[in-house]
This record gives C-alpha cells, sequence and structure tokens, in this order.
C-alpha cells in the first residue's frame, strides 16, 4: 500500500509553534512562519521559557533578562506576522519531559486548536551540537507528547477540560524543525528571508554581536535548499512532517 503524500502547501486556519526559547522558532522556521501568516494563516506561538539563560551583556542585571527577552520576541513576531505569544514561565536550562510540561503545553493546544503545530526535534544532532540545547530536546519531547496522546485524549490532564472547559483536540500535521537527515519537507524561504532576518534582528540581546547574521543564514538555508533538490540561487527551510491525525 502507498501512503499518500502529505498536504503541506495548502493553507490552514490556525498553527502552533512550540519552542523552548525566544529566538528558537525564528532560527529554525521564521521563514516559514511568514509564509504562512502572508497566506492567511493565524500563527500563535507557545514559548516555554522567558529565556532568562541567555544574552551575553554581563552588564544587564540577571534578573532583567527575561522580561527583556519576552519583549524581543513579542517584536520578532511582529515581523513575521504573529502577534498572539503565550510564555509558560518555565526555568531557562532546566526543562524536562515532566507530566506538568505536556499538560501545559496540552493546555495551549486545545485553546488555540491548531491544524498544524511546529515542534523542535527531540533527537539529538551528532553533526552540530548547536543544535541539541538539553532544553531543545525536552521541548520537542514534551510538545510531541502533547499531540499524541496528551491533548487529544479527554481523560489526560481532566483538569483541563472539568476545570476551564477545554474539549480534547487532535493536531492533524506536526512540523519538527531542525530534523537533519530525517527532513522530508523543504519550504523555499527565498523571499521572506529579509523577514526572517528582521525577526532575528529583533532578538537584540542574542544577536547583536553577531557580524554576518544575513550571511551565516543564507549560509545554513542554502545547504537545505540543495539537499531538498531546490534550484541554485534558493534557500530553504527544512522539516519532517508528520500525519498526526
Amino acid at each position: 500500500m502507498t501512503t499518500p503524500a502529505l498536504d503541506t502547501t495548502t493553507p490552514v486556519e490556525r498553527a502552533l509553534v512550540v519552542v523552548a526559547h525566544p529566538d528558537d522558532l525564528d532560527f529554525g522556521a521564521g521563514g516559514t512562519i511568514a509564509s504562512w501568516t502572508a497566506q492567511g494563516t493565524v500563527v500563535s506561538y507557545c514559548i516555554i521559557t522567558d529565556g532568562d539563560a541567555g544574552g551575553f551583556d554581563p552588564t544587564v542585571p540577571r534578573d532583567q533578562i527575561g522580561g527583556i527577552r519576552q519583549g524581543e520576541q513579542r517584536a520578532a513576531g511582529k515581523e513575521l506576522g504573529v502577534d498572539d505569544v503565550t510564555f509558560l514561565g518555565y526555568p531557562d536550562g532546566r526543562l524536562a519531559v515532566s507530566f506538568e510540561l505536556r499538560r501545559d503545553i496540552s493546555r495551549v493546544i486545545r485553546q488555540k486548536r491548531p491544524q498544524r503545530i511546529v515542534v523542535q526535534s527531540p533527537d539529538r544532532s551528532y553533526v552540530r551540537i548547536g543544535a541539541s540545547h538539553p532544553d531543545h530536546l525536552a521541548a520537542g519531547e514534551a510538545a510531541l507528547c502533547a499531540v499524541y496522546p496528551d491533548a487529544r485524549n479527554p481523560f489526560t490532564h481532566t483538569e483541563l477540560l472539568q476545570d476551564e472547559g477545554l474539549e480534547a483536540w487532535s493536531v492533524p500535521q506536526t512540523w519538527i524543525m531542525a530534523a537533519g537527515g530525517t527532513a522530508n519537507t523543504y519550504v523555499d524561504v527565498t523571499d521572506t528571508f529579509d523577514r526572517k532576518v528582521a525577526a532575528l534582528r529583533a532578538h537584540v540581546s542574542q544577536t547583536e554581536h553577531m557580524d554576518d547574521l544575513p550571511g551565516m543564514l543564507r549560509g545554513w538555508l542554502t545547504l537545505q535548499a540543495q539537499a531538498g533538490g531546490l534550484p541554485e540561487g534558493r534557500v530553504a527551510e527544512a522539516f519532517r512532517v508528520m500525519d498526526t491525525a
């Protein structure tokens, strides 16, 4: 039996992106998100931590970092056409795949009721260590647990229905960022590249020190375009897309 091809090009009404830190989604999927909002998709963000262990300027008080990075993520979202940003407030650098985290992501899934969800990869990369921050791995695993089975099961996290009136919801399609050799979908982001750069520049505390942010991004995205068989001169973001209906 041949498995039907996944429809990754038809616009959907609602999409949700779940990541560990502010800026994670802009690095991994900013161009794709910009293309979706341009097509009319309402995109929501769920950021698990405030990124309070980030930043590079030692003169900034550490207790201010979380608020700074929340503001940067909201500004970055506006560059891509996104206004709906939820922060879960978990501590940066200490994420674990807890039942509580699965519940909190399930809550957002039930609230937003997305047809597509974008998550981080739970698999460690042995090619580029930066893609495998422990928080990224935990965020990816917890989000996938929320997609299946938690958010769709009315008998899991029963307080979400009993106390908050949130009905179970099955996400039809899941997109995994930084999927490496398992990627099966390459989105041409040549036309939204500048918006991706603008979103990342909004994360001043994280990117101001980078001398050639566009050049670094173009190098990464060119390799992904080549892996996806796109024409020369194009750039792409890569995902593993799964049917999770």
